[in-house]
């Protein structure tokens, strides 16, 4: 019940078109009910002409606990009985099928908008989560969440939320048919319905539990087809498609299996109702002969029960399906309201305030830090390091030293354990998350592009910047000349991580990018890695437009690229071991210097 009154907070908004779609479908349940009223008039009346005459039951009002007779609402002057059935057939057909319509429509308005509203809901709160998330959550399950798992939710909030109200007013107006001649006799029909219903609770329960874990293969299979996908390359080079088929087909043998398991269970309901319908029918025929023998009962009066009841056996059996549905939208909303439960490592706290600008320096005080979900692994310890306005900053280290974790403290991408980020003199959990990225630029060595118009990339998270600054941004960047020899120029689509363009030509999107966020703060991660001289000159010659009146932080395992930093910061095993320019480093015999002398005796070029 808690899960399905969290479902239904998403509907809260829509609440005038449920109440809409219920009094409808209420409508609904007494046109079908009044099917079986029509039966007896049709038996004793319109198929026995010889019977003595009698008003013809229309309906029957059951507040009023009085019986509504058509002979009483027309004069029989002017009609006769099978006009009058005829009439009441049409009628009831034209108020069942309209309203069943219209409260089809609306109940499936309500479900998809408000399984709408939940979808967006859950991918901004993934969307806020910091990055100890993402490492712990791969994006094949995050998308199988987003969409497998709000799929099944959309199903039960849409098509069978309609026809749960459907059903339950049909069979609350069959209950009424059946009780209304002979209660007794009606409470007698109805007592196999505890046998029926008791099981298919227990039943729900496994469902649930079988569908989380088929949710949870669908997720497998997902992440399986995303990384074989987006890692083709690495595939065919290393001739692994057998291995990743049979990854493949693993995964989808555990789904098949969950599935049929989910198909076994759900169906067991279906044979339970056949047979104590079964032996319901038998029992009433066998009531019956006594009654109508004795004339306590019509045979008018007797079908119109039997075909009630007959009726009723068939929103039953489908309440225990769509309960069965139900269970497995439940089992599929756990992962669903986990993500919406959890709590973002990195926000905004409660007094944050915006950060106005940027004048004095960044300085990371005593910083200690430990990935989330590997405590006994790697951490930065008691690092110390001041970067004054306009300097250029360079980390420079053995890999895995600690480098790149330490300057994603300065966007937040994590928080320290102990000590802190400051800008000007104040922590940097103290500025709201949106005004602190704002004053920093990024240029990574694995450069992110969308699959969109080179324009649209060098504008990311700016839709509505002028086409001449992008321009401008791509000149500055040297971008410019390679973009307009592309098919549609600027309106090219790049494919998806760029995949069009080389690397040298994607990092200076990358660097156009940055250019026209314009931040005073700007990272380079490796930015120049992996790229071609001719690439590589022409990507530093952008960065040198880039870096101009800013405050940077440089990582770089090329030593040449960094030697006229204001300041050198060494690490090793996430601490700072040595600081200062590179003439003074080169011949300090430290850290650097064998950096230096590794990397120049490999290189076989002297340090110009």
């Amino acid at each position: 019940m808690k899960d399905w009154l969290r479902l239904l907070r998403f509907a809260r908004p829509y609440w005038y078109l449920l109440l809409a779609s219920v009094l409808l479908m209420a409508c609904v349940g007494m046109a079908h009910a009044s099917i079986a009223l029509l039966i007896r008039p049709i038996i004793d009346r319109v198929l026995a002409p010889a019977s003595p005459e009698a008003p013809v039951l229309l309906f029957t009002l059951p507040v009023l606990e009085y019986p509504v007779y058509l002979d009483r609402l027309v004069p029989s002057s002017i009609h006769n009985v099978w006009t009058m059935v005829a009439f009441g057939i049409l009628a009831v057909f034209f108020v069942k099928g309209l309203c069943d319509y219209l409260g089809n429509y609306l109940v499936n308005y309500v479900g998809f908008s408000a399984v709408t509203d939940l979808r967006n809901t859950v991918f901004d709160k993934i969307l806020q989560q910091g990055s100890a998330f993402f490492e712990a959550h791969s994006t094949g399950r995050l998308m199988s969440s987003v969409m497998n798992d709000l799929e099944k939710i959309q199903v039960a909030l849409s098509h069978i939320l309609a026809d749960l109200l459907r059903q339950s007013f049909v069979a609350v107006g069959l209950i009424f048919v059946v009780m209304d001649k002979d209660w007794k006799l009606g409470v007698v029909s109805l007592t196999v319905l505890p046998f029926v219903l008791v099981p298919t609770v227990r039943i729900g329960r496994r469902i649930r539990r079988t569908t989380r874990r088929a949710q949870d293969h669908a997720a497998d299979l997902n992440q399986i087809l995303q990384e074989t996908l987006s890692g083709h390359q690495v595939v065919k080079a290393f001739g692994a498609e057998p291995f990743e088929s049979r990854r493949f087909r693993a995964a989808s043998h555990r789904l098949l299996k969950s599935n049929l398991r989910y198909v076994l269970q759900q169906a067991m309901a279906s044979p339970l109702i056949e047979w104590f319908a079964a032996l319901t029918i038998v029992g009433l025929l066998t009531y019956a002969r006594i009654q109508i023998k004795s004339g306590n009962l019509t045979s008018g009066q007797f079908m119109s029960f039997v075909v009630a009841l007959l009726m009723l056996y068939e929103p039953v059996k489908r309440l225990t399906g769509i309960h069965n549905i139900f269970q497995q939208a439940l089992g599929a909303s756990q992962r669903v309201f986990e993500y919406l439960g959890r709590v973002e490592e990195v926000r905004d706290l409660p007094a944050a305030r915006a950060l106005a600008g940027f004048t004095n320096g960044i300085v990371f005080d005593n910083v200690w830090f430990q990935y989330p979900n590997s405590p006994h692994s790697f951490q930065l310890q008691s690092v110390c390091l001041e970067v004054k306005a306009g300097e250029v900053v360079a980390l420079v280290g053995p890999s895995g030293a600690g480098k790149s974790t330490l300057v994603g403290l300065l966007p937040r991408f994590y928080d320290p354990a102990s000590g802190a980020v400051r800008i000007d003199g104040c922590d940097i959990r103290e500025f709201t998350l949106s005004s602190l990225r704002r004053k920093i630029g990024l240029v990574a060595q694995d450069t992110f592009l969308f699959n969109d118009t080179v324009a649209a990339n060098i504008a990311y998270g700016r839709p509505d910047v002028d086409p001449e600054a992008i321009r401008e941004a791509a000149r500055n960047a040297l971008a410019d000349e390679f973009i307009r020899q592309l098919p549609q120029g600027y309106q090219t689509v790049i494919g998806e991580r760029g995949v069009k363009l080389s690397g040298g030509q994607r990092q200076r999107l990358a660097i156009a990018r940055a250019l026209l966020k314009n931040a005073p703060i700007l990272i380079l991660d490796e930015a120049t890695s992996h790229l071609d001289t001719e690439s590589e000159m022409l990507v530093q010659q952008a960065l040198a437009n880039l870096m101009a009146q800013r405050t940077v932080i440089v990582i770089a395992h090329r030593l040449s690229t960094i030697r006229r930093a204001d300041k050198i910061a060494v690490m090793e095993r996430g601490r700072i071991v040595e600081t200062g320019t590179h003439d003074g480093l080169v011949n300090g015999g430290g850290i650097y210097q064998r950096l230096h002398d590794l990397q120049f005796a490999v290189a076989g070029t002297p340090d110009l």
